[in-house]
């Protein structure tokens, strides 16, 4: 019987810039100038990540969705939010 896959991500640090993001052997930057709906988020909401699958990221705490690859390529994915806070 075939083990149970699982997606691990990790919080690695946070800085007043933004935060990084391990997956697997990769970290990824979070830029708050990019990703401003976690400025102002504490700590534990931060590190409560989950990866439902590979390329997507979850932090419940916040409500907060993301493909890997906006991680990886921001300028590809423009900046959409319904909130009048982040116009």
């Amino acid at each position: 019987m075939p083990g149970i896959i699982t997606l691990e991500a990790e919080v690695t640090n946070i800085s007043t810039h933004g935060f990084w993001v391990l997956l697997d052997n990769e970290e990824l930057p979070v830029p708050y100038a990019s990703f401003p709906w976690f400025k102002s988020a504490t700590v534990e909401q931060i590190t409560t990540l989950e990866r439902p699958t590979e390329n997507h990221l979850y932090w419940p705490r916040l409500d907060i969705d993301l493909s890997v690859d906006s991680l990886r390529s921001p300028e590809k994915f423009p900046l959409v939010s319904g909130s009048k806070r982040y116009a």
